[in-house]
């Protein structure tokens, strides 16, 4: 019984001819030849029963059946289509930057494409790629060097010129933020130091991105933080990858509920202790708005030395990293006969 061809692997290539391909099918055992149209192949391999693999001739362009010859007869036809092999040429590479570990999807665009053996980065071969036609590729990048590395593709046409680039940006590293808490409410403005900022695509609160932010350089972002609760890790994500978390916590707002004494001479000296809650980073203590000399006690309890002014009622109120409290009424009173 003559052999069979099923598969054709690949389809097509240069008109110089030297495509290995690969034929699939059954009765191959024995086999005398391989035939492109009229003309046999290079060379060729009965690796089974079920395979050969035989090596285009040169041959113009256009398709050519291709056949095997056995002594029971030749087998069925399958095209091979012969292309003229051109130089191929990279008009874009997209994305243009990724991280030194590799794994980035990366589309070749171009010409020429048809028939690549081989999808390179730096000299280092891509870790898979797929010719999608004459005029893109998509290709896995190797890992690499933090840098500039050429991205070259090979056909039977040539390897294409060194004009295209692909950037391994180093992953970000975040050494501090300041100051590390803020109110629920969000707003804060954390500056965050370390490295290989640039270029920054995101800053995130825990799993939140940050309300806005800026690259002031390759070491120093400012970022607002959005509204949020407890713990929030701050991470930077670029094209080098996701930095490691500096610590941030969202800080609950502070609450007054009771100033003892809540009245006391116009002079200065009169110890208040406010009573409340969210108290225990106090940052500042207000009378009437005039900032004034404080203790915390504890996170329920703040004592404050009152400041001289004018008889009357003042607003008392405490900043804390979770924002500034609602005010509770504090009233000097003037002495007798005064």
């Amino acid at each position: 019984m003559p052999p069979t061809i099923s598969t054709i692997s690949p389809s097509q290539g240069p008109t110089t001819g030297g495509t290995t391909v690969t034929l699939t099918g059954t009765g191959m055992t024995g086999s005398t030849a391989v035939r492109f149209a009229s003309t046999n192949a290079t060379s060729f391999v009965v690796n089974s029963a079920t395979q050969i693999t035989a090596v285009s001739p040169p041959r113009a362009a256009g398709a050519a059946a291709v056949i095997v010859v056995h002594p029971t007869g030749n087998s069925n036809s399958v095209t091979f289509t012969y292309v003229v092999a051109t130089v191929p040429a990279i008009t874009s590479v997209a994305p243009s930057s990724g991280p030194t570990a590799g794994g980035t999807n990366v589309t070749l665009t171009g010409t020429g494409f048809t028939g690549a053996t081989a999808v390179t980065f730096g000299g280092i071969p891509a870790t898979s790629f797929v010719v999608n036609s004459a005029s893109q590729i998509t290709a896995v990048t190797p890992a690499g060097s933090t840098g500039a590395a050429v991205v070259s593709v090979t056909t039977p046409g040539g390897t294409s010129a060194p004009d295209a680039f692909f950037f391994y940006a180093a992953p970000p590293v975040l050494d501090s933020a300041a100051p590390t808490q803020g109110p629920a409410a969000g707003g804060t403005v954390v500056t965050l130091t370390g490295s290989s900022l640039l270029n920054a695509t995101a800053v995130r609160f825990g799993i939140t991105n940050a309300a806005s932010f800026t690259v002031v350089s390759a070491t120093q972002i400012t970022a607002t933080s959005p509204p949020g609760t407890g713990s929030s890790p701050i991470t930077v994500i670029t094209p080098g990858g996701t930095s490691n978390p500096v610590a941030f916590t969202y800080a609950a707002a502070p609450t007054l509920t009771a100033l003892v004494p809540s009245s006391g001479p116009t002079s200065a000296g009169t110890v208040v202790t406010l009573s409340g809650t969210n108290l225990a980073t106090a940052s500042a203590v207000t009378f009437g708005g005039t900032a004034v000399s404080f203790t915390v006690v504890s996170d329920t309890q703040i004592t404050a030395v009152a400041p001289a002014g004018a008889a009357g009622p003042v607003t008392v109120t405490v900043t804390t990293a979770g924002g500034t409290s609602p005010g509770l009424t504090y009233t000097r009173v003037a002495a007798p006969g005064i």
